[in-house]
């Protein structure tokens, strides 16, 4: 997910990874400083992105995933984050896997996709 992100950035933004926020972690935080001359001197727009690996049901992933995420962007102070599940059961196909969808967690809009 990494790597592909920093194709997208490479140009200007940031990916900071288990970016440190009081005692837990998020996986990725995407920066991107909307003024290019002040570069990240001045406003930065901020993305938290929550990766999971689904082990217990989705509901459950998706409920724990959508607090954290929550959290997070409280910590950095934005209002973008995502929530991304990986299912890597063999079994499930990739019909039922695929998800995009939008979930409101308290004040927070969140994206969650499902793959």
């Amino acid at each position: 997910m990494q790597s592909f992100l920093q194709r997208i950035v490479n140009s200007g933004g940031r990916i900071d990874r288990e970016y440190g926020l009081g005692r837990r972690r998020t996986d990725l935080l995407v920066q991107w400083p909307l003024d290019e001359s002040q570069g990240f001197h001045g406003p930065v727009q901020r993305v938290v992105i929550e990766l999971k690996i689904l082990h217990k049901s989705l509901d459950a992933t998706i409920a724990e995933g959508l607090s954290q995420t929550a959290d997070y962007m409280d910590r950095v102070g934005t209002e973008e984050g995502h929530l991304v599940i990986f299912d890597r059961t063999p079994a499930v196909p990739w019909e039922e896997k695929v998800l995009v969808r939008q979930e409101q967690y308290k004040k927070h809009r969140i994206g969650v996709w499902g793959m």
